[in-house]
């Protein structure tokens, strides 16, 4: 369904978020289609470009030769195989992994659902450091849990978890005498602060829940870490689950592999979080075309190597380009950037002047604290150049 248009200083994002109240399910509003917002700002629907999703501008190329051949273990009649046995193993020798360690599921978010699913019980609590990925408190609010929201810290922290506050906000019921928070969500690499969590922190959180659960004679909570932009950011920290049993690391093809439409995710835990995770699994719901192309680049080191590659020199060349434009990207350390405005009504122009030339930003919404900014996907040098010369345009109005 379409966004209607806002009416207060700063515009509803195109894709938007909208929370219900804690005691009822978190409604998610979809973006609007490329159709939609040509209709709404009268462009021509292929000149749409999407810079709102973190998305790559085409896929490697051995996906085109591997859909032509269209050599499958099973044929398209019949249901995948109900353990993805092939993509399992490429997977799993990819992310130096054990099998029994792995989970996968269609993309990153339905891992993400099935970890709510399984570590959180209707009226139990989830802790969300904020701003992050906006599907871990919907998420939580499905499960008709509570949502604990813990402020980063600030710019001049680069945005880093406040590991004492999570800490804190672990280890105490709410006002109402509600539950001790069971998950921990994180997001590292985060979305949309574009910065990983500096060298140790997130080791020191493991550390310290662990710990302070001892310490009350209690069960430490989950920590899921989504690590959706490790590729561009350097070494994952799934071997953390050595030292904290109760941490799920996600992975995902669809940013580094850049097959978002194939839906490929995993999850890596120790065996026993994954046991519980595959009982929510639904059968079947990665396509054989997935597991056949996802378990194909995986087995190929170059493919993601040379797409991050890429993607680190043209981010780094935008971001140049932006700032001589007058827009100002923070550093970023992933496929994307987030850019700073003087305020939220200076953004919310930058964004229509975007819209109006068929160019989708990541908007924010009143009262977001990077309402005074938009996230702007590395894509290509061509559609970046579009996004450059727009700014400048604008600038010049």
């Amino acid at each position: 369904m379409p966004t209607p248009r806002a009416t207060s200083a700063h515009r509803v994002s195109p894709t938007p978020v909208t929370f219900a109240s804690p005691t009822k399910p978190a409604s998610w509003s979809w973006e609007a289609t490329n159709e939609e917002i040509a209709a709404r700002y009268n462009v021509p629907v292929e000149s749409i470009v999407r810079f709102d999703t973190n998305t790559s501008p085409s896929p490697p190329s051995v996906v085109a030769e591997l859909l032509a051949a269209a050599n499958w273990e099973v044929p398209l009649s019949e249901y995948p195989p109900s353990d993805y046995r092939r993509l399992v193993d490429a997977a799993a020798a990819r992310y130096g992994v054990g099998r029994d360690e792995l989970l996968v599921g269609a993309g990153a978010d339905e891992v993400l659902d099935l970890s709510a699913k399984a570590f959180l019980l209707p009226g139990g609590a989830a802790i969300v450091p904020v701003p992050t990925y906006p599907m871990f408190g919907i998420l939580t609010e499905q499960r008709v849990a509570r949502v604990v929201r813990v402020p980063r810290r600030g710019a001049d922290a680069a945005y880093a978890l406040d590991v004492d506050a999570v800490r804190a906000a672990a280890s105490e019921p709410d006002i109402a005498g509600g539950a001790i928070p069971g998950l921990v969500w994180l997001c590292s690499p985060n979305n949309p602060t574009g910065r990983a969590e500096p060298e140790g922190v997130v080791a020191s959180l493991l550390e310290g829940l662990a710990s302070d659960a001892a310490s009350a004679g209690r069960r430490a909570p989950t920590v899921v870490l989504d690590e959706a932009y490790i590729e561009f950011a350097g070494s994952s920290l799934a071997p953390l689950r050595e030292t904290y049993p109760r941490l799920v690391v996600l992975r995902t093809l669809s940013k580094a592999y850049a097959i978002a439409g194939l839906r490929v995710g995993f999850a890596i835990a120790r065996r026993e979080l994954i046991e519980d995770l595959a009982v929510y699994r639904p059968p079947g719901s990665v396509s054989i075309v997935s597991v056949e192309i996802g378990a194909a680049l995986l087995a190929d080191d170059r493919i993601a190597r040379e797409r991050v590659e890429a993607t680190v020199a043209e981010r780094e060349r935008f971001a140049a380009a932006l700032a001589a434009a007058g827009w100002l990207p923070l550093p970023s350390v992933t496929n994307f950037l987030l850019v700073e405005f003087a305020s939220a009504v200076a953004a919310d122009a930058a964004a229509e002047g975007l819209l109006s030339r068929g160019l989708i930003p990541r908007t924010f919404p009143a009262g977001h604290a990077f309402a005074h900014c938009l996230r702007l996907t590395v894509r290509n040098r061509a559609q970046d150049d579009r996004v450059v010369a727009a700014a400048q345009e604008i600038a010049r109005a």
